[in-house]
């Protein structure tokens, strides 16, 4: 995996890159208000939001009796960490999981939203729905955005699923300032870039992925390269620390060993309603390695009598 990068290797790899560059749409036979399906399944589609058309996969139907499920993703990827995940929870319950503005196949804001944007954003994109309440499950930049909604509109909320609670020091926010302020990366740029880090270190704490499942969380990492920092500068100007208090909703922490294992049982002296249940051994790659184990810790949490 680290070693033999060919000329031919490369090449196949921009060929690839260029078909999920920012532009590319799919066209929308429906509009979204009857794409949800008869029986349970998997499907994309696309929906309006504030920027634009904001894409989403999704799976189950609305009328089971039990509150729709929105998953919101890391950034700088997109809802494909949720593919495993979104037929899994959809089989008893609506689940939908957008990329947010700007990441996947969404469109990409005019200006460098904040936290409090997306999840506008994200609100918005409920709206045009027809979600009037839902249950949040976030994953570390979609762990904000799930608080920030609930901040924003908390009568819709009713339960939320956090994986990770970032919680960066003053120094830690110095260290990546530099980083997620500088210009934007070339294409030809993060190629190169990415290729050497993956020669260095291989494929870090998505080591536990296939070789196929890993470049294809490459290639949508690397999607919208202009603007992939944005997700990353609007993390670490929101703080996390003043938005968990505002929260009264039941929330269950899930503290998977990625990069914010030591980070995220800080949010424990946040918490007004909630818990953290350690996942020990478990890195990126966990929603579809660990798919039946970590939909039925999430279910007992949601499905539990109010």
């Amino acid at each position: 995996m680290t070693e033999g990068f060919t000329r031919r290797t490369v090449m196949g790899l921009a060929a690839a890159l260029s078909a999920a560059l920012p532009g590319y749409r799919r066209s929308m036979a429906q509009p979204a208000s009857v794409q949800a399906p008869s029986q349970a399944g998997f499907k994309r589609a696309y929906a309006d939001g504030p920027y634009g058309q904001i894409h989403y996969r999704f799976a189950g139907m609305e009328n089971t009796g039990k509150t729709p499920l929105l998953c919101l993703h890391p950034s700088p990827l997109s809802g494909i960490v949720y593919d495993k995940w979104v037929p899994e929870m959809g089989r008893d319950r609506f689940t939908i999981a957008p990329d947010t503005p700007g990441y996947g196949g969404s469109d990409t804001p005019p200006a460098k939203p904040e936290i409090t944007d997306y999840a506008a954003a994200m609100w918005r994109f409920c709206d045009s729905m027809g979600l009037k309440t839902v249950d949040l499950m976030g994953y570390h930049t979609g762990s904000l955005i799930s608080i920030a909604m609930t901040c924003q509109q908390p009568d819709r909320v009713r339960r939320i699923v956090l994986i990770s609670a970032p919680l960066p020091d003053e120094k830690e926010v110095a260290q990546y300032s530099a980083m997620i302020n500088a210009p934007p990366e070339t294409f030809d740029g993060m190629l190169s870039s990415t290729l050497e880090r993956i020669r260095k270190v291989g494929r870090g704490l998505f080591r536990d992925v296939t070789d196929e499942r890993y470049w294809d969380i490459t290639l949508e990492r690397m999607r919208h390269y202009r603007t992939s920092a944005w997700g990353f500068r609007a993390a670490f100007n929101y703080n996390l620390a003043l938005g968990l208090p505002q929260v009264a909703q039941p929330i269950l922490i899930l503290n998977p060993q990625d990069d914010l294992w030591d980070e995220t049982p800080k949010a424990k002296a946040y918490l007004r309603n909630g818990e953290i249940h350690n996942l020990p051994g478990w890195t990126h790659g966990h929603l579809e390695l660990h798919t039946e184990e970590m939909a039925a810790i999430v279910r007992e949490f949601l499905d539990r009598p109010a």
